[in-house]
């Protein structure tokens, strides 16, 4: 296999360097670096999701999965005060959003090398958000899908974003079987933004 982004040690040579995002009204600035997922901007799915995204009413933590260096997670943990998890497979990834939690002062943030929710156990969340691995594969995608209902509080919700033409028809089926609805909540430039709900 290649060096990709879900590798969880990525072979390419670390060279740290920072990229600043417009992200829900705000400039931000993150410590990125080769070998993590959209290493040079926050991507345009990821900056959708970030700004449709809305807290949920029920009380509880918030996590994202397969955070990269943390744009989603941190983001969020800037305007809550609710405990925000995020955790990666890449060691490299979770190292940088390490450094941004730092970098940011943030208290409210917990992080952890993570193979989707393997670290997880039994903990449950008020909200879960994912730019999911398309490429890992349809199976790892709905799988990270099936664990998020478990890993959800009655009454949270699931955020994610696939675009059309890596499936976005198919996903939204399978968050039909799993949830008790699903909507899209936005489409733009082929990118379509779900929320599917526990109630």
């Amino acid at each position: 296999m290649g060096d990709h982004y879900f590798n969880k040690k990525p072979k390419i040579a670390s060279d740290p360097f920072e990229v600043v995002s417009y992200l829900r009204g705000k400039q931000r600035t993150f410590m990125s670096d080769h070998g993590v997922f959209s290493k040079k901007e926050v991507d345009f799915g990821s900056r959708l999701l970030i700004d449709s995204f809305t807290f949920p009413k029920v009380e509880g933590d918030l996590l994202d999965v397969g955070c990269g260096y943390g744009p989603i997670g941190l983001t969020l943990a800037e305007e809550t005060d609710r405990t925000v998890w995020l955790v990666d497979v890449n060691e490299r990834a979770v190292q940088l959003t390490k450094e941004n939690i730092k970098r940011k002062g943030l208290l409210n943030v917990q992080v952890l090398v993570s193979d989707l929710f393997a670290a997880l156990s039994d903990r449950r969340f008020a909200a879960i958000l994912t730019n999911p691995p398309i490429r890992a594969g349809k199976k790892v995608v709905h799988t990270l899908f099936e664990d998020a209902y478990d890993h959800l509080l009655p009454g949270g919700s699931f955020w994610t974003v696939i675009q059309k033409k890596q499936g976005a028809a198919s996903a939204k089926a399978k968050l039909a079987e799993l949830f008790d609805d699903v909507i899209t909540v936005q489409k733009k430039k082929g990118y379509y933004i779900f929320v599917a709900h526990k109630y």
